[in-house]
């Protein structure tokens, strides 16, 4: 469910919320969000306050999925502040009273209520990156918070497996190492495939990618090892921010299959 104590996410959670109100409170409503292009800082805030009222629905009608209805918009900055005020609130709070362990739905095939925590808490941390970079200003990020995220984006945000999936492992194995706080991912390459019953959308012979165990023999060497500082990494899988502070060695074409499947920028 989670990889770092419940309550450690639950004070990301707000530090990282608060943060983000803070930075869009100060910052003009038409300026552009350079991590996502077709955001304006209203649409960010907006963005993120009906994730977090959406997620709060989900934990108060757990385990049964609510009836998904868009609010209505409002036009005046201040009320959708005002509105994310709300909703961010109302999130920590379900979050505090819920069970990690409690059942809830979700689009993963973790189906905790920690899953929803630890989402929420890396959610916040990407939104508030991309409201500073909006301001054009900037504060630190926790490397442990960092160091977990690196694991995240790769275990869920790319290497999720939908419950209506299937994922055929193949071959090629990176290793992510964070150089600062000591941690190794290693995911490998494979074939996912099935059909979105909502969509209606079909995959066939995708290649992808999932983390994995680190092999139990200790000669088995990945094909291609990215490590750097963890911030520099979270904040480069999630397209905030650039690789100059990382260091790639190995196949070169084994990095470029992983660069074409993170180079995809997710909002």
């Amino acid at each position: 469910m989670t990889r770092l104590p419940p309550e450690t996410y639950l004070d990301h959670l707000r530090i990282e919320s608060a943060r983000f109100r803070d930075v869009m409170a100060a910052c003009d409503p038409a300026a552009r969000v350079p991590s996502c292009p077709d955001w304006n800082a209203a649409d960010l805030l907006w963005h993120l306050a009906t994730v977090q009222r959406w997620w709060a629905e989900v934990l108060a009608a757990r385990p049964a999925k609510p009836e998904e209805v868009e609010p209505p918009r409002p036009e005046a900055y201040d009320d959708l502040l005002a509105r994310y005020d709300e909703w961010s609130a109302e999130l920590a709070r379900v979050l505090e009273a819920a069970d990690p362990a409690d059942e809830a739905w979700t689009w993963s095939d973790d189906h905790t209520a920690g899953f929803i925590l630890r989402r929420q808490a890396h959610e916040a941390l990407i939104h508030r990156v991309d409201a500073e970079l909006a301001a054009g200003t900037g504060s630190d990020v926790d490397p442990v918070l960092a160091s977990d995220g690196v694991h995240e984006v790769l275990d869920v945000m790319y290497g999720g497996c939908p419950p209506w999936g299937t994922w055929t492992p193949g071959e090629g194995l990176v290793r992510v190492d964070t150089t600062d706080t000591g941690e190794e991912f290693w995911v490998r390459f494979g074939i996912f495939a099935g059909t979105d019953p909502d969509s209606g959308t079909s995959y066939a012979d995708e290649e992808d990618f999932h983390v994995v165990p680190a092999p139990d023999d200790a000669e088995i060497e990945p094909d291609v090892v990215i490590d750097g500082p963890a911030v520099a990494l979270d904040m480069w899988l999630w397209s905030r921010g650039d690789d100059t502070d990382l260091s790639v060695v190995g196949d070169t074409d084994v990095h470029a299959r992983f660069r074409a499947i993170v180079d995809s920028p997710i909002n």
